[in-house]
């Protein structure tokens, strides 16, 4: 019996802590991680405040965590859905849809959520700027790797291609339609990023070329 209960508690705790979470990601997006506190968010779900702490223990470890989770998101999201695509070009071009796609749906309210905490945290330092650095630095890294899948193994691009340079090329135009959509409410950056892209990737290519013309 103190086995069920115990997991009982661990479950409704579990539980609680996605319900916080979700509300977080959905916050910092808009607001910054700066705006998150364990006041706030009880009062905001009706939950008391201690609970709260009891699951997060500081102001950090909550900014932390929502990190934690927007990663966790932004793979289901984008890297997981990607997968499904044969490696090479395709893939590649899969994965600034599904990048576009994600920022364009607003899965999280205030566009793409590392754009905004990357500009909140840039010049800081500490545990919340080290983890939004390793974030970043793990998708531009998943871009180099997809460049040179395309380039070494399927030989879709040109030996010649700098895969750093191209994933630099192709993540800027990706933030910059974000930036530009949630700026000034308009969609259409996401078409132009499209378009620029798939051009980007057509003059890369070694060959023929899987990437689609943007209507």
């Amino acid at each position: 019996m103190s086995g069920t209960r115990l997991d009982g508690r661990v479950e409704r705790g579990n539980r609680t802590r996605q319900l916080v979470l979700r509300r977080t990601v959905d916050i910092a997006s808009v607001e910054g991680l700066d705006a998150l506190s364990v006041g706030r968010i009880a009062t905001e779900l009706q939950l008391s405040k201690s609970g709260v702490f009891a699951l997060f223990g500081s102001k950090q470890e909550l900014q932390l965590a929502t990190v934690r989770e927007a990663s966790r998101i932004y793979v289901e999201q984008v890297v997981r859905p990607a997968a499904d695509t044969p490696v090479g070009l395709a893939r590649l071009w899969r994965l600034c849809e599904l990048w576009l796609d994600y920022s364009e749906g607003r899965v999280f309210p205030g566009g793409c959520f590392f754009y905004g905490v990357i500009a909140e945290y840039d010049a800081r330092s500490g545990p919340v700027h080290d983890a939004i650095v390793r974030a970043q630095r793990d998708w531009t890294a998943h871009i180099e790797r997809t460049i040179t899948e395309a380039r070494d193994d399927t030989r879709e691009l040109r030996a010649d291609t700098d895969a750093p340079q191209l994933a630099f090329e192709l993540i800027a135009l990706m933030e910059t339609a974000n930036v530009v959509s949630v700026l000034h409410d308009d969609g259409t950056a996401y078409r132009r990023a499209r378009i620029a892209i798939a051009s980007r990737l057509r003059a890369a290519a070694a060959g023929p070329s899987v990437v689609p013309q943007v209507p």
